[in-house]
């Protein structure tokens, strides 16, 4: 079985920087591209970044600048830096790995279960 686990998420005044972790386990044998997505109150899931296996990343434009994804292969594990943090950022963060697992039947994309990201004003 593959799980993806997040962590680092919380409450931050707006201006304020957190970080986000993510952490694969179970029958893996390896992770293409893992990434970020977001989902805030009655709007869609949205893009926030990806990272490929070799490092090339993508962020969405509204993150551009503030925010840095970067990965541990060796861990199975991706992070999100979050620094200069607007209202607009809240959401429920969630991680996403598109695993090769041991078996066939274990390989796809898995989400992680979300961690809450909150910015006041």
């Amino acid at each position: 079985q593959v799980q993806l686990v997040e962590s680092g998420g919380g409450l931050v005044q707006a201006g304020g920087s957190l970080r986000l972790s993510c952490a694969a386990s179970g029958s893996i044998v390896s992770i293409n591209v893992m990434g970020w997505y977001r989902q805030a109150p009655g709007k869609q899931r949205e893009l926030v970044a990806t990272i490929t296996r070799g490092g090339s990343t993508n962020y969405a434009d509204s993150v551009k600048g503030r925010f840095t994804i970067s990965r541990d292969i060796a861990k199975n594990s991706v992070y999100l830096q979050m620094n200069s943090l607007k209202p607009e950022d809240t959401a429920v963060y969630y991680c996403k790995g598109a695993i090769i697992g041991r078996a066939p039947t274990r390989s796809g994309d898995y989400w992680g279960q979300g961690t809450q990201v909150t910015v006041s004003s």
